[in-house]
């Protein structure tokens, strides 16, 4: 497949990357400075330029945007009406790189996990921020976008395993009750899942089993 990983210098990016090229896909970096990642492909750009033009003919398109500090955080929002007004009416796959903190606590869909007691004061305006943009992406309805949210614990540093559980819009844990993923295995479940298909306008989640 020909994929576009927008923000592919970061770190969740360039797990993706070579992850995607290790199977063969024809990858193209949207970066802003060089390309770090083990893409093949390089449009130099922001993302909040690219047009229409730049995404045509990809078969799947992933934002592994990331945004922390209070000036840059609403920048979830607008890269996500960006993206989605660039992608409406087409075929091309929008797979995002989402957050934990907007998961439901239980069926109920009542509270997520940002609300509860003991959740990271730190992370609350990310937390906030990528649900917002969560928000946008569910109104997209000519768009084909999956978002994806990681385990709790979403380690940059973590090892490949292989095996990961997917899961709805419920908080869940393992065996062991830990909600945990390394990077290199939520690549692994993201690119699975662009080959397979499936989750058309869903969020999902992925944890190691």
């Amino acid at each position: 497949m020909k994929i576009a990983i927008i923000a592919a210098n970061g770190q969740a990016g360039q797990a993706i990357a070579k992850e995607a090229v290790e199977r063969g896909h024809q990858v193209t970096a949207v970066v802003r400075s060089e390309n770090k990642s083990a893409a093949q492909e390089v449009i130099q750009k922001d993302a909040f330029a690219l047009s229409k033009e730049d995404l045509a003919g990809f078969d799947v398109v992933v934002n592994a945007f990331g945004a922390w500090t209070p000036e840059t955080l609403p920048d979830h929002s607008r890269l996500a009406s960006h993206l989605t007004d660039l992608l409406a009416g087409t075929s091309t796959r929008l797979l995002v790189v989402g957050g934990a903190g907007s998961l439901y606590l239980d069926q109920s869909q009542t509270s997520m996990l940002k609300d509860a007691p003991d959740f990271p004061a730190d992370y609350l305006p990310v937390a906030e921020a990528m649900g917002a943009g969560l928000d946008i992406y569910r109104q997209a309805t000519a768009v084909n976008w999956t978002y994806i949210s990681p385990a709790a614990d979403f380690d940059a540093e973590g090892q490949k395993a292989g095996a990961y559980t997917l899961a709805g819009e419920v908080f869940q844990v393992n065996a062991q009750g830990e909600s945990y993923i390394s990077y290199v295995d939520y690549a692994v479940a993201l690119v699975d899942i662009a080959e397979k298909g499936g989750y058309q306008q869903e969020r999902i989640s992925v944890f190691a089993s």
